[in-house]
């Protein structure tokens, strides 16, 4: 805990310039001393004083997911099930590609800045009152909790942020719990091995509820925790299945029945660990509503394909070891196609791959670059520039790593990311394909950088 006191700042409300939403998230960056700081002792009583703890105990069905890759993929196909269904429906999920209100939705629209703004005063008045420090992670989760309770949502569907047992999304007492998967990722903070992982995201079950996990092998600390929990597990590949009918066209089964489902955009592993959830839940949601929703999901950065300034890009938000092989997984398949369609345009030359790259310093760049580099990708030339964010990795760490793989000639440092994406642009002909991924601030930055 912080001994950072709060008694010394001044309510919001008597200081002038917090009247915009960008002014109330700088705000809150700076009224703590950490960025991350895990640990629900702080957070509780601010949530007690907010009433969300138990309005949600009272008035919602609360889905809360955790795992290493595809939280966001899976609660937005949880989201969108529960709404094509006619529940009123509130999802939360972390972090921002564009604009801080993609965070918090209802029936899948962003929340405006004026509700955003009114939730901000409240949980900072709740906070004062306690005489407490929140991170901001604290502080804009508690608010996107306090907007669900207001607007009397009838489903929450909330992505952890980090790890499960100490992330402040674990003041909800949830009543369906996943587990996507268990990698290493965040070891400062979750520990270094799959035991350890796994014990602080098998934090947010609850005593008799379920859990579907989301992979097929389990860590025993997580058999451990349903165990103690008496929970009820359902496991891919032992409870539930699914197998590719054609392009269009994919199989789910459990033990109840056997679904033959349109395609969605996202992957069909975190979308059959929601239908399994969604199931497995009391909810009414019937094969309409399911087909509805398959049709109509997607997930911003998630091998999220768009055409812009003449260009084809493909956004993918991969960032350590998992994330990097289903982007590989997705991306080989996807470039054949993509060649079949365009080498045809001879004059132009045949399709190439050119790569717009930036990482937070403390992921594993060798792992990522090295997969990416020695998959067969006819990657032409690499686009390199540092994040606007205070752990991002130099461009010289990031060159330094690439250099190990490839020519120098073909990596290209530059000045921020947007330098970066209109320099791809000007380097790139009409029939290449550009990938961009490594971070959600890397996706970010370059979608901003392509509005102008």
């Amino acid at each position: 805990m912080s001994d950072f006191s709060a008694s010394n700042l001044s309510s919001p409300n008597d200081k002038v310039g917090l009247a915009s939403l960008t002014e109330w998230l700088n705000y809150m960056q700076q009224i703590h001393v950490s960025a991350i700081d895990m640990g629900l002792s702080r957070v509780l009583p601010v949530a007690e004083a907010l009433g969300v703890v138990q309005s949600a105990k009272d008035d919602a069905y609360v889905f809360t997911v955790a795992g290493t890759n595809g939280k966001g993929s899976t609660t937005a196909v949880i989201a969108e099930m529960c709404k094509a269904a006619g529940y009123k429906t509130a999802l939360y999920q972390s972090p921002h590609l564009s604009v801080f209100n993609e965070r918090v939705r209802i029936n899948g629209e962003m929340v405006s800045d004026e509700t955003l703004i009114h939730a901000f005063s409240k949980v900072e008045s709740a906070r004062l009152a306690c005489d407490l420090t929140l991170s901001f992670f604290e502080m804009t989760t508690l608010a996107a909790l306090l907007i669900f309770a207001e607007a009397d949502c009838d489903v929450w569907v909330l992505e952890v942020g980090l790890g499960g047992r100490l992330d402040v999304v674990n003041i909800i007492d949830p009543d369906m719990t996943v587990i996507t998967n268990i990698g290493i990722d965040h070891v400062d903070w979750l520990g270094d091995n799959v035991e350890d992982i796994g014990r602080e995201k098998a934090g947010i079950l609850r005593q008799g509820i379920s859990l579907i996990y989301g992979a097929t092998e389990m860590p025993s600390s997580v058999q451990h925790a349903i165990d103690e929990k008496q929970a009820t597990c359902y496991q891919i590949g032992q409870d539930f299945s699914y197998r590719d009918i054609d392009s269009t066209t994919w199989q789910y089964s459990n033990a109840a029945v056997t679904l033959q489902l349109p395609r969605p955009a996202l992957s069909l592993t975190n979308t059959v660990n929601a239908l399994s959830a969604v199931l497995a839940s009391p909810l009414e949601v019937d094969i309409s509503a399911i087909e509805h929703a398959l049709h109509t999901v997607k997930l911003a950065g998630r091998f999220d394909y768009r055409e812009s300034h003449g260009r084809h890009w493909l956004f993918d938000v991969a960032h350590n070891e998992q994330g990097v092989e289903f982007l590989i997984a997705q991306l080989l398949p996807f470039w054949q196609q993509h060649v079949a369609k365009h080498s045809s345009q001879t004059d132009k030359g045949m399709p190439k791959i050119n790569m717009l790259f930036s990482m937070l310093g403390d992921k594993d760049i060798d792992m990522v670059v090295q997969r990416l580099t020695q998959v067969g990708l006819p990657i032409s030339d690499w686009y390199l520039a540092e994040i606007d964010y205070p752990r991002a990795a130099s461009t010289e760490q990031l060159e330094g790593v690439l250099a190990k793989y490839i020519d120098s000639d073909n990596i290209h440092e530059c000045d921020g990311l947007h330098a970066a994406t209109h320099a791809v642009v000007e380097a790139s002909q009409p029939q290449d394909l550009i990938v961009v991924c490594g971070s959600f601030h890397t996706i970010g930055e370059a979608l901003s950088a392509l509005t102008v």
